[in-house]
Order: structure tokens, then C-alpha cells, then sequence
């Protein structure tokens, strides 16, 4: 009777192993408060090898091995939301027109754009293909996902992803619960506060009540350009109230300054210095243009072992 008991506890186990995806993994980690894991996110996919926002780019920044592909959704005129960081097609595709305006069978009927603005044969894809590629394969950051949230969550549900998803917003604790309060299951939530004279403020109060608040989200994004002081003793605040620190390296006004700042682009052949800084701010979340170098980089030091 033991040995029954042992041999099915040893199939449940192994079904459990089957079952569990990669995103499932990356969730336990993502939630884990002792994790030296540091997620990379890739900023409209591979944009560099593919078009941005585009099925294939998803798919190679899946394969490169991101943890989060960030994409931008927009609401065609009847009623499709699609991928794509403009609210026109003027700039990513050979087409002309805002997004708003016209239906997905025009927007389909033309072709994406890549680097250097060559013509490719590939399409914008929907929300609903995106997702599709997406489930159990790697996490996504949705921008502007707080524009169309209904309808996004619909769609979430319909494929149980709602935690495979995180949004972002820069409204108050309170605005943010009223929101969520029309829904059994929501995104996983991340404030952005902008550290800066322009901002702060105005954001200063927004990150104070974040800090208060009993609002469940998972990081802050925090944007800093240079132009104050003492940022570490800020981005310190994050980390002692258990949140994770998200920083973007995507261009220097993001992350320290137009100038002197710690980018992508500073990075390249200096890895240590710049993303070095990033990772002694505490930060375990960097958004990047550069994915595949950040990854080695992250690799070298030990701080991508999933669990």
C-alpha cells in the first residue's frame, strides 16, 4: 500500500512539473522577496532584428530568452486592438492614417516598417495574436493598456492570463483601486513615478501614497534624469517598502541624464559601468533596447538563474 501511495504521489508530482510553463516560473520568482533574479523586459520586443511590436520581433526576444516583451496597444476604428506604439500607422507601416480611424482590414492591408524604414512583409498584429504567442512562454508589460482595460481583461480572462500581464500608470493609489474594484481578476499593476524637476511635484505626493498604500502591485518604474539630487536615497525607499526597483535604460533622459546617462547605448563595450550602476541602485527590473547583451552581462554576474 506504500509503495501505491509513494508511486502516485510521484505522478502528481511529475504531472505538476509537466503542467508548470516557464511564465509560471517566472511569476514564482517575480513574487519572491529573497530572488537575485533580474528580469530583463525588451522594449517593443527585438526591434533591432525585426519590426517593433511585430509577431516575429515577440517571437525572437522569446527565443533570445527576455523574462518581458513590452508592447503598445491601440483601438482600431471598429474596435480591434492592435499592437503598435503610435496612434497613427504613418511611421511603422507604409500606410497613412490614425489608428482610430481606420479598420484593422485597411491596417492589415499594409505592411510594417523596420530599421532604416525598409518595407517588410510583415503585418501588425492584434492584441489577440500577441497574447496567443505569448501564454506560458514569457511575461508582457501592456502600455496603455489602462486606455482600453475592459476590454484587455475580457480577453485575459478568456485565455487565463490576467497574472501574465503587467500595466503601468501614473495615477493615484485611490483612482487606481477604483479601477480595479469593477473587475474579479486584474493585470498585475506597477505605478511609474518620475523623478525629476519637471515632475516631482507633482510625483513626489504620487510615490509617497504608493508607498502608504495597501494597493497590491509589484514594482515601481522609476525615471530619473539627473537633474535632482540623491537618487539612490529614493530608489532606497523602493526596496525598503518590498517592492521591486524597474529602471529603463532605453535613453538617457530615463535614466540619468541626457548627457551622463546610463543607457543602452553608453553600455556598449562598457557593461560594467553602466549597467553596473544600475544593478548597485538594487534595481532586479531593466527595460532595454539591447536585450541580448544585457542578458550576457546579467549571465556573467549571476543573476539569471531561474528557479
Amino acid at each position: 500500500m506504500k509503495r501505491v501511495l509513494l508511486s502516485l504521489l510521484a505522478i502528481v508530482a511529475s504531472v505538476t512539473a509537466i503542467a508548470e510553463t516557464h511564465t509560471d516560473k517566472l511569476l514564482r520568482e517575480l513574487r519572491n522577496p529573497r530572488s537575485n533574479y533580474v528580469f530583463v523586459i525588451a522594449h517593443r520586443a527585438d526591434w533591432r532584428n525585426f519590426p517593433e511590436n511585430s509577431l516575429e520581433a515577440i517571437e525572437s526576444a522569446i527565443k533570445m530568452g527576455v523574462d518581458i516583451v513590452e508592447l503598445d496597444v491601440h483601438r482600431t476604428a471598429d474596435g480591434e486592438i492592435v499592437i503598435c506604439h503610435d496612434k497613427t500607422i504613418n511611421r511603422t507601416t507604409n500606410g497613412k492614417g490614425k489608428i482610430s480611424e481606420l479598420t484593422l482590414d485597411y491596417i492589415r492591408s499594409r505592411n510594417l516598417r523596420a530599421g532604416h524604414n525598409a518595407v517588410t512583409r510583415y503585418k501588425m498584429p492584434t492584441l489577440a495574436e500577441a497574447l496567443d504567442l505569448c501564454k506560458g512562454r514569457v511575461l508582457i508589460n501592456l502600455d496603455k493598456a489602462v486606455n482600453y482595460y475592459d476590454q484587455i481583461m475580457k480577453m485575459l480572462v478568456e485565455r487565463n492570463m490576467a497574472d501574465q500581464v503587467i500595466m503601468k500608470s501614473s495615477k493615484s493609489p485611490a483612482a487606481m483601486k477604483e479601477f480595479f474594484s469593477h473587475h474579479k481578476q486584474n493585470m498585475l499593476y506597477m505605478p511609474v513615478v518620475n523623478y525629476n524637476t519637471k515632475s516631482w511635484s507633482k510625483h513626489e505626493l504620487l510615490f509617497h501614497d504608493y508607498l502608504k498604500t495597501d494597493l497590491p502591485f509589484i514594482a515601481f518604474e522609476m525615471c530619473w534624469d539627473g537633474t535632482m539630487p540623491n537618487e539612490k536615497k529614493v530608489f532606497n525607499k523602493v526596496l525598503k517598502s518590498g517592492k521591486r526597483l524597474w529602471i529603463n535604460t532605453l535613453w538617457g533622459k530615463l535614466c540619468g541624464g541626457k548627457e551622463n546617462g546610463y543607457d543602452d547605448d553608453a553600455a556598449v563595450g562598457n557593461e560594467d559601468k553602466i549597467y553596473g550602476k544600475i544593478l548597485s541602485y538594487g534595481t532586479s527590473m531593466i527595460q532595454t533596447d539591447r536585450p541580448e547583451m544585457l542578458i550576457k552581462y546579467l549571465e556573467s554576474k549571476g543573476r539569471r538563474t531561474l528557479k
